[in-house]
Parts: C-alpha cells; structure tokens; sequence
C-alpha cells in the first residue's frame, strides 16, 4: 500500500496536506509548522529545527507498521525510521497543539484544524491492517 502526504498551505503555528492511498484523495491532514526538513538534512539541523517547538518530519519515504500506542490505548500507525524523531504516528486530533509532531488526519473545513479525524484514522487503519493481511507493506512517502 502506497500512501503520500503532499504539504500544500504552509502556516506559522501549522502545516495542511492532502493524503491519498493508492493515488485516491483520502483526507487532509494537519501538521506542525514545517521548516522543509528532507531526509538528507544533517541532525544538527534536524534539532535545531525541533528547539524552536515541534516541527513537521522531513520529507521521506517512510514504511509504517500498526503498534499499540501506550499515549493513546488503541493500535496505531506508527512511523519508522524518521531520521531525529522517534514515535511519529498518524493518529486523530483536531488542531495544532495535538500534533506534537505527528500527522493528524480529516477535513480542512475550518482554517487551522482538521474535523472528522477519528472516522478518518479508523478507515485508515482498518485499510492498512487488511493490506497487511495479504502481505503487502505499507509506505508514506511525505513531500
């Protein structure tokens, strides 16, 4: 299964993005501010980025895995191998102060904040889990 998230309106306290699966729109998504992290900035960067408040993840092709996350009770999409972060899920939530770096997912009907996050991430995560099932892998690739 092939996810991207494609960063479109770049805003001082949060950054919004449109998610497709298998190149169909699924949902937008709401992140913290981005400072155009790649894969290829140094880790100095990378946490003198993180120092001034949380910060979107670099852009990068990333494998997810489902895991129980202890935060929030519930199995979770969970990012791997995110070069200076570490537990970057995709998880539900509704504005900027509920990223702490994580992608949040819905619809972008009010300015700043993402709403039916809950039934988005459940789809989400009943879609991946059934592409696991066959074998597949699951990838975001974040630009």
């Amino acid at each position: 299964m092939e996810i991207k998230l494609i960063r479109k309106y770049y805003q001082a306290k949060y950054t919004i993005g449109r998610l497709y699966v298998n190149n169909h729109f699924f949902s937008d998504c709401l992140e913290p501010p981005s400072q155009h992290l790649t894969e290829r900035c140094s880790m100095d960067t990378i946490q003198n980025a993180k120092n001034k408040g949380y910060r979107a993840i670099p852009t990068g092709r990333y494998r997810i895995l489902i895991t129980r996350s202890r935060r929030f009770g519930r199995w979770l999409p969970l990012l791997m191998n995110v070069k200076g972060f570490e537990g970057i899920r995709i998880h539900a939530g509704n504005k900027p102060e509920d990223t702490r770096g994580c992608i949040l997912l819905g619809f972008n009907r009010r300015k700043g904040y993402v709403l039916d996050s809950t039934r988005c991430v459940l789809t989400l995560v009943k879609m991946m889990t059934e592409a696991m099932k066959k074998g597949e892998k699951v990838f975001v690739t974040v630009k």
